[in-house]
């Protein structure tokens, strides 16, 4: 089953284009309408040269006027010619006959009832085009119709293809397959939700989640800031710090740069809540902080800084390349990744 655009929107056309398997694009006066195009003959000429092949509507009131508009937009100096789109009815098949003898392709779409697509395919349409959304909106079988077109063909061995139209949902999509229809065309909200599905979505991540965990190390997440203090420095140091890190902690050193313990955001809310603001300009060795902070190697995998996570119920991890810090994990970079879930914040 052949792919179509149902469009008149250009960066629609041209996101669909980039599947690379689009075969072609239907579209309708009452599209162009919708969408505000004043200069018709100016969209189709630029649709000629997006599209592997444009289907474009020829109105007219008598055969004669169906095939001299037809005519009228080969002159208009297109890439290629499209297919004409012929609304049903005697005059209509008398039109797609004639444009048919001139070696030009026409579909004859507005088709609602078997007979009509009798009519189509004796007059040589390469598309006949049923309406399955209007049909079902008026509470007829429209599925019924596209099989018994698709049965017609195959039994008295027509060279036409039935389009599978009006598709409102991806449903839709997967009718047309089941009834044996050549084309479908759909719009652009359909086709890019065909490959959507909560379990794949699942799945991916579920995928992707283990690829993290095997491939990737501690050093691929950490972030550039390396906030660190000594016990020395004041409370208001390691705000700044932090602040300025966007990290909810600072690590403290020793002399030697060795880590030597943690201070949290989580710690400062506590001593102020204890204590007050009397405590800002006091010193971190004064108002205490934790001297066993949960450490990571850079060159451990990401796997071992879940587990550390899941164990300590801690927001931040030291990083450290041998006893020095070198960086920090934070917990939200996880959660970001999907590697931990959202109760972990």
């Amino acid at each position: 089953m052949e792919l179509y655009l149902d469009s008149v929107d250009f960066k629609e056309i041209e996101a669909a284009l980039d599947f690379g398997f689009v075969k072609g694009l239907t579209t309708t006066p009452t599209f162009m309408h919708r969408h505000g195009i004043t200069d018709i003959d100016g969209a189709i000429v630029k649709l000629s040269k997006m599209v592997p092949e444009l289907q474009v509507e020829a109105l007219g009131e008598t055969p004669d006027k169906i095939v001299a508009e037809a005519e009228r937009i080969l002159a208009l100096g297109l890439e290629k010619p499209p297919v004409f789109k012929v609304p049903i009815s005697n005059d209509g098949v008398k039109a797609c006959q004639r444009l048919r003898a001139r070696g030009y392709r026409v579909n004859v779409h507005l088709i609602y009832t078997l007979n009509q697509a009798y009519m189509a395919l004796e007059a040589g349409a390469s598309f006949i085009c049923p309406l399955a959304g209007r049909m079902q909106d008026q509470g007829h079988d429209a599925i019924q119709l596209f099989e018994h077109c698709v049965d017609v063909i195959d039994r008295y061995g027509y060279d036409s293809k039935v389009m599978f139209s009006s598709v409102r949902y991806a449903e839709h999509v997967r009718q047309a397959m089941l009834t044996g229809v050549h084309v479908c065309t759909m719009p652009f909200s359909v086709m890019k939700s065909l490959c959507e599905n909560t379990l794949t979505t699942l799945g991916t991540a579920q995928f992707r989640e283990h690829t993290a965990l095997m491939t990737m190390r501690v050093a691929d997440l950490i972030r550039p800031e390396n906030p660190v203090c000594k016990a020395s420095e004041t409370l208001t140091a390691a705000m700044v710090k932090m602040t300025e890190s966007r990290l909810g902690a600072v690590t403290l050193v020793d002399a030697k740069g060795a880590v030597a313990g943690i201070f949290t955001d989580g710690d400062l809310r506590r001593r102020l809540q204890a204590d007050g603001r009397n405590i800002l300009d006091k010193t971190l060795a004064q108002i205490g902080f934790s001297k066993t902070p949960v450490t990571i190697a850079r060159d451990r995998p990401l796997d071992e800084a879940v587990k550390l996570f899941k164990k300590h119920q801690v927001d931040s991890i030291v990083v450290v390349d041998g006893d020095k810090p070198c960086g920090a994990l934070d917990i939200q970079d996880l959660v970001k990744l999907g590697l931990l879930g959202q109760e972990f914040l």
